[in-house]
C-alpha cells in the first residue's frame, strides 16, 4: 500500500506567454508514464505512491517543463505522508459512486 499522496498543481512562466494546457498536458504525461495511480482535477493532480517516488515525479514534472521551454515552474505541492498506508478512497470514496 501506499505510504503517501501528493497533490500537484504546477504552474509553467512560458516563453512568450503562451497557452499553459498543453505544458500541463504534458507534466500529466510524466505522470501517466510513471505508473503511479493518478487522479486530476480542476486545480491539480492527486498522485498515490510511495512518498520518495512522488517526489522524483514532481522532479521529473518541472525538468520536462523546463525542457519544454519554460522560464521558470511553479509547483504548489500538497503532501499526505502516513506510513501504515493511505490511498485516495480512503478520503473520497464516500463522495464517489
Amino acid at each position: 500500500m501506499a505510504n503517501a499522496l501528493v497533490s500537484i498543481q504546477i504552474i509553467p512562466k512560458t516563453k512568450n506567454g503562451e497557452d499553459v494546457i498543453p505544458y500541463v498536458d504534458d507534466a500529466i504525461a510524466v505522470i501517466e508514464e510513471s505508473g503511479v495511480n493518478y487522479e486530476v482535477n480542476p486545480l491539480e493532480t492527486t498522485m498515490e505512491g510511495e512518498l520518495s517516488d512522488l517526489f522524483k515525479i514532481v522532479e521529473r514534472m518541472n525538468e520536462k517543463m523546463i525542457a519544454r521551454g519554460s522560464v521558470n515552474v511553479i509547483s504548489q505541492i500538497k503532501v499526505l505522508y502516513q506510513p501504515q498506508g493511505i490511498e485516495m478512497t480512503d478520503l473520497t470514496g464516500k463522495y464517489r459512486s
